[in-house]
């Protein structure tokens, strides 16, 4: 299973919300380079980085971290928040991203998000299926859509969709555990998907188990930043894990 940290930029500034509400901002560091590097030093191949100001203003806004962190580090980015045209993604793919994350809009502009799959493939978009009470959740997740998560992520993957990000937003940044039933839930009946779970991580113990379940990948925030869970556990499962 991939680890994955989760660096979230709100003006330029690496932060973590609690539930997504942007009144819990907590500013962690001034220069998420620093913090890109220190995952990088501990073996740490990937990189989750959500552009906060993007989600809220519907257009990408801190592609200069992102490009910032590309340039200076070797980390295999995937980059999300605010993206809705062509031109964002053109702007994130040509800022250092490997791969984006597409949520909203595949609610709101599936015919968009289509486009993009058909023309840069399904290793280059993930969905992002951010969901509240298993409803889909837009707009930096301020909005909840009648959408249902499995039926939902079902009809994608049709389309061709195999990453998909799932986090369950009653549990973000609350430190309290993931949603193993959920994902259970989700791995059983979406048996092709490459689940990356995201949300609510907040011990080492936590890892294997979501491992086990068939996770592709795991998003790690604010366990890091709290000292839940540290660089060198994650050291050793990279480690281990090959």
């Amino acid at each position: 299973m991939r680890i994955i940290p989760a660096i979230d930029i709100i003006d330029g500034k690496c932060v973590r919300l609690s539930k997504g509400d942007y009144n819990t901002k907590k500013i962690y560091n001034e220069h998420p380079i620093e913090i890109a590097k220190a995952y990088e030093d501990h073996g740490i191949e990937h990189l989750h980085l959500v552009d906060l100001d993007g989600a809220k203003a519907s257009h990408i806004v801190n592609h200069k971290v992102l490009e910032d962190i590309a340039t200076k580090t070797n980390l295999k980015i995937d980059f999300g928040g605010g993206l809705k045209t062509d031109e964002d993604l053109r702007i994130a793919f040509d800022s250092g991203a490997g791969q984006i994350t597409g949520g909203s809009i595949a609610v709101k502009k599936p015919e968009i998000f289509k486009n993009w799959l058909s023309k840069f493939g399904a290793d280059k978009i993930i969905l992002g299926a951010d969901a509240n009470n298993e409803k889909i959740a837009i707009s930096g997740w301020l909005e909840e859509s009648d959408e249902e998560l499995i039926p939902f992520v079902a009809n994608y993957i049709k389309e061709g969709v195999s990453y998909v990000i799932c986090t369950d937003i009653a549990k973000d940044g609350m430190l309290q555990g993931p949603s193993f039933d959920l994902y259970k839930k989700m791995l059983a009946q979406l048996p092709n998907v490459k689940l990356i779970a995201s949300g609510g991580i907040s011990t080492f113990d936590e890892l294997p188990k979501l491992a086990e379940l068939g996770c592709e990948g795991t998003i790690i925030g604010k366990a890091i930043y709290e000292n839940k869970i540290s660089l060198k556990q994650l050291e050793n499962y990279i480690i281990n894990a090959n």
